[in-house]
């Protein structure tokens, strides 16, 4: 991306390398502006045409690209449509089998991926040796002031304007007439975004986007694969039902491929899982999770909100006679945050060196029997 002219990356964007838990620091922020000086002043790229002018190799590869891109096009023009596409699951579920492909190769040792299934060992890394320190977080202090602001904010206002600007909002998003009238009278009457989207969401609704889980296409056969869906099978005879497991995004977390592939593996062990998607509230995941009557609840989460989303949710489950349930986590989380959490009811903390999902399940299971006060499974 570098090395070609035509198609170099203009500016080499490094947003910090703890970036799910805290913003760049000066240091990370230098990182990545001395990386862009030195390919503009210490190499001679930008004096060249592009050097891959004329490589039949290149060439080659992009005309593969090219048909292969062009036979997606035509699959989801002959499905109706970009449009139709999404709303039928189909892309997404291509997706998340992408992902599951690419996990396979990954669990199996057949694509290398360095540091994680290939030369593991390591020296200490100055980086993360004081992560207390390493990490820039946000002080809770700036979500209290925001709130304090926040109500002033909605003190100063006159209710009478605000509560006939909402009024009008709900009636025009009834009809067909534009909202675009009715969503200015509310800006000048001090109406906050959420009271705006919260408008329109009791008249519209919420929309939740297909998953990719149900219609997608496991991992195949994995060394250890065959002997968990046994074991999954036999716990699931001694309970009376078939294991459930909830896997739950909270928060405003959009990254949602690890969820998915917790999802998918947990299915494909033989869990029934429940999925429902990004960005819900502790209050939905607690709803779900007495509703399905789960045995596991799985949190995803890769903000870096972990420490203020995740005892909510034990708390939540707790209040609805859930105790017994086992509470797994995953995502970017320190060392020194996992202590914290495990200490307040999780049962089990996994992060990205935990790339091998069927050994994760295996240890899933395990959290399960431990929970119903089952004897540990044989090997």
């Amino acid at each position: 991306m570098t090395l070609s002219k035509n198609a170099r990356a203009r500016a080499v964007q490094l947003p910090a390398w703890n970036e799910a838990l805290g913003l760049p620091r000066p240091w990370d922020q230098q990182w990545s502006l001395r990386m862009q000086q030195v390919l503009a002043l210490e190499t001679d790229l930008l004096e060249h045409e592009d050097i891959f002018d004329g490589s039949h190799v290149i060439e080659a590869k992009v005309d593969e690209m090219v048909a292969e891109a062009r036979a997606e096009m035509s699959r989801i023009e002959q499905m109706g449509g970009a449009v139709a596409a999404v709303e039928s699951g189909y892309l997404k579920s291509a997706l998340v089998s992408s992902h599951a492909d690419r996990r396979r190769r990954v669990e199996s040792g057949e694509e290398v991926i360095v540091g994680v299934n290939a030369y593991t060992t390591s020296e200490p890394s100055p980086l993360t040796a004081d992560l207390d320190s390493a990490i820039q977080r946000v002080d809770a202090v700036v979500e209290e002031r925001a709130i304090i602001a926040l109500d002033e904010w909605r003190a100063q206002r006159d209710p009478l304007a605000v509560d006939a600007a909402l009024e009008r909002l709900l009636r025009d998003a009834a009809s067909e007439v534009n909202l675009m009238e009715a969503s200015l009278e509310c800006a000048r009457a001090g109406v906050t975004t959420g009271e705006w989207a919260g408008a329109l969401r009791s008249v519209f609704g919420e929309y939740r986007a297909p998953t990719g889980v149900t219609g997608s296409v496991g991992a195949g056969d994995r060394v250890g694969l065959t002997e968990l869906r046994a074991a999954v099978a036999a716990t699931g005879q001694e309970l009376g039902h078939r294991l459930r497991m909830l896997v739950a995004k909270p928060g405003l977390d959009g990254h949602s491929n690890g969820a998915e592939q917790v999802a998918v593996a947990a299915r494909d062990a033989g869990f029934e899982v429940v999925y429902q998607g990004i960005r819900l509230t502790p209050e939905q995941i607690v709803s779900a999770a007495v509703q399905e009557d789960v045995d596991c609840v799985g949190l995803s989460i890769l903000s870096g909100s972990h420490l203020q989303i995740v005892p909510d949710i034990v708390e939540g489950l707790r209040a609805a006679g859930l105790d017994e349930v086992p509470v797994i986590l995953g995502g970017i989380i320190p060392d020194q945050d996992a202590e914290v959490l495990l200490r307040q009811g999780i049962s089990a903390v996994f992060t990205p060196k935990d790339y091998d999902l069927t050994t994760v399940m295996t240890r899933v299971l395990e959290v399960v029997r431990a929970s119903k006060q089952l004897e540990p499974a044989s090997p």
